[in-house]
């Protein structure tokens, strides 16, 4: 994912929420050191497994109690900003710097911390082919990327100091923006410490609002997406893609709803790689003429927190005249309601773990 893709990050940030009753702002910064290996996800990366990488994760923290009502129903998480500085210790693979939006999850009484993040990573020595051939991982500057930490999680041991320690894991990768892009994932060890920048004083978390069944009819979402993608061929090319979207959801209550619906898919970087492989490979029986376009059919949920949410979706080509990464595919992201009808999303679509495309999206709900 490249660096414009991330504007749209802005819904992950974007905590401008109706006021229920006086606000808590309260605030925790985190230092972690992690050291670990990349992950032989795929062997084309075999070569770049040579040493441990290791760096530094910090973090901002907002924390919350309870004065909205959905910080409640998720155990009063925190959100915030991170950084994470990584040294691959490799030469091809240079050095990552990454930016973050995140939020943490708590477990076990406030005992064990779930972190997510995703932002955006700049790379100091991506894929040349002159200068940097063997960098098959990183085919661009800037990288989106994800991490996830799991952490024993202790505040205010001492004065407002506390002390975690756990595992994360931090994945780099383009999304076929551009390629070459095996990409990385990077298991580590990391400890470190918070420090609660009022001192330590805690205020009382608001009790959790009594269970409301939400009932309502099924609701109709139109989605118009599109972005720029390459195939994995090095140099064939960027081109854009224009994907429509339709489907029925029904809530299962106030956190979750299913979707059913269908794709269809207008890829140009296909329409290139089936005139490429016609010409290069005629052992593949491949012709110019093969049509590019797709039709897919999802199951899809949603879980919702409050002006946002989190979609996951698994899909099937019922029309796939050329074959490419095989029938199935998956989508994974993020949207942010606008009103009760329109919404902006930015979400992965992937056959597996291979990725496809980065799609920017707008919609609405009916």
């Amino acid at each position: 994912m490249n660096l414009r893709f991330l504007f749209c990050l802005f819904f992950a940030v974007s905590f401008c929420f109706s006021q229920d009753t006086t606000e808590v702002k309260k605030y925790t910064i985190d230092a972690n050191q992690f050291y670990g290996s990349v992950l032989l996800h795929n062997t084309d990366i075999s070569h770049l497994i040579a040493n441990h990488p290791g760096g530094l994760i910090l973090g901002f923290n907002r924390k919350t109690y309870g004065s909205q009502a959905w910080e409640a129903l998720y155990n009063y998480p925190d959100y915030g900003v991170s950084f994470i500085y990584q040294d691959m210790n490799n030469e091809t693979l240079g050095k990552n710097f990454g930016l973050y939006a995140h939020y943490n999850f708590y477990l076990l009484k406030r005992n064990v911390q779930f972190r997510i993040g995703q932002g955006i990573a700049y790379t100091t020595n991506p894929y040349d082919r002159e200068t940097n051939f063997r960098n098959n991982a990183y085919g661009s500057d800037f990288m989106s990327s994800t991490y996830l930490m799991l952490n024993y999680h202790k505040e205010n041991i001492f004065k407002g100091l506390g002390f975690k320690a756990g595992i994360s894991v931090i994945h780099y990768s383009n999304a076929n923006f551009r390629a070459p892009n095996t990409s990385t994932n990077t298991f580590a060890l990391n400890a470190g410490l918070i420090y609660d920048l009022d001192g330590g004083a805690e205020p009382d978390y608001i009790a959790k609002p009594e269970k409301v069944r939400i009932k309502g009819p099924v609701k109709y979402n139109l989605v118009l997406r599109g972005g720029l993608n390459e195939s994995d061929e090095v140099g064939s090319g960027q081109y854009g893609f224009v994907v429509l979207s339709g489907y029925a959801d029904k809530r299962l209550g106030r956190k979750s709803a299913i979707q059913l619906g269908t794709d269809i898919f207008f890829s140009n970087f296909l329409k290139e790689l089936i005139r490429f492989q016609s010409i290069a490979f005629p052992e593949n029986n491949v012709s110019a003429d093969d049509d590019f376009k797709r039709v897919g059919l999802f199951l899809g949920h949603e879980l919702f927190i409050n002006k946002m949410s989190v979609i996951t979706q698994l899909g099937y080509y019922v029309y796939y005249p050329f074959d490419f990464e095989g029938r199935l595919y998956n989508r994974v992201g993020l949207k942010r309601y606008f009103g009760d009808k329109v919404f902006g999303a930015i979400t992965l679509k992937s056959h597996g773990a291979a990725a496809e495309a980065v799609e920017f999206g707008v919609g609405v709900r009916f």
